[in-house]
């Protein structure tokens, strides 16, 4: 009886065995293996199929990004600036935005979905890309409710789970539309960044549960600051990552 499943590949008179984990698995079972061999190699096997969903995953985002995903500003805001003129522009709406996103992750066999959890105040919603394969990655972001405009305490809370499951979705494949209105709570490049927005970004930021959320969280709070040209609000963001980046780390308590 060989002694693993390398010794059951050279025992076949083929020149030509594929040395895959189920093949090996195969001429075990042919072979008469024990059982102890026979749960090592379906371990192998399990492992296997997982690198390769995990490696599926990854070449079909590499495809998704490589096809730029096309979002139409439908939408057109026009307003007062700061110094008295009148400024306009179009923009894409985050709705338009996510729609535009599944379609190019369905296009490569990616699915998503959402997990909510609530701790508190605290509302946390939770991104799930998933390979046809089995391979799935998870993008993380909270906040508190949102009672802007009158809203219900039922309202709110729809309010902030809408307005997280998009953005968490934006984070998980990494894309920020251009143009964007953020909500409202971003204003146009000449203008920067909302100081409650900023305010909003910097709480994310600061109530990162792990160095992964901090780190995703960070980027995308940073690129939006650097797309508006707001660099004091870039200065805040640095400031508050490397504060939580070192209380996360174990140096503050």
């Amino acid at each position: 009886m060989p002694a693993n499943g390398e010794a059951i590949i050279l025992q076949q008179e083929s020149a030509f065995v594929p040395a895959t984990p189920v093949e090996l698995l195969r001429l075990a079972v042919e072979q008469n293996a024990n059982l102890d061999q026979i749960t090592k190699l379906m371990d192998l096997q399990e492992r296997w199929e997982r690198n390769e969903a995990r490696k599926a995953f990854v070449a079909a985002m590499n495809i998704f990004k490589a096809e730029p995903t096309k979002i139409l500003k439908s939408k057109r805001v026009s307003f007062e600036t700061k110094a008295g003129g009148q400024k306009d522009y179009n923009y894409a709406p985050l709705n338009e935005v996510c729609d535009a996103v599944i379609a190019g992750l369905s296009k490569v066999g990616i699915s998503h979905r959402w997990k909510i959890e609530q701790q508190g105040e605290i509302i946390r919603v939770i991104c799930v890309l998933t390979h046809e394969l089995g391979y799935s990655e998870e993008t993380p972001l909270q906040g508190p409710p949102d009672p802007s405009g009158s809203k219900n305490p039922v309202q709110a809370i729809a309010s902030t789970v809408s307005y997280l499951q998009r953005y968490t979705l934006l984070a998980a494949v990494g894309l920020a539309a251009a143009d964007q209105d953020t909500d409202g709570r971003v204003a146009t490049q000449a203008s920067g960044i909302s100081a409650k927005r900023v305010e909003e970004l910097v709480g994310e930021i600061v109530r990162a549960a792990d160095l992964v959320q901090l780190k995703k969280v960070f980027a995308f709070a940073y690129l939006e600051a650097d797309k508006a040209k707001d660099r004091a609000a870039m200065t805040r963001y640095i400031a508050a990552k490397d504060q939580r980046k070192k209380f996360l780390s174990g140096g503050a308590k």
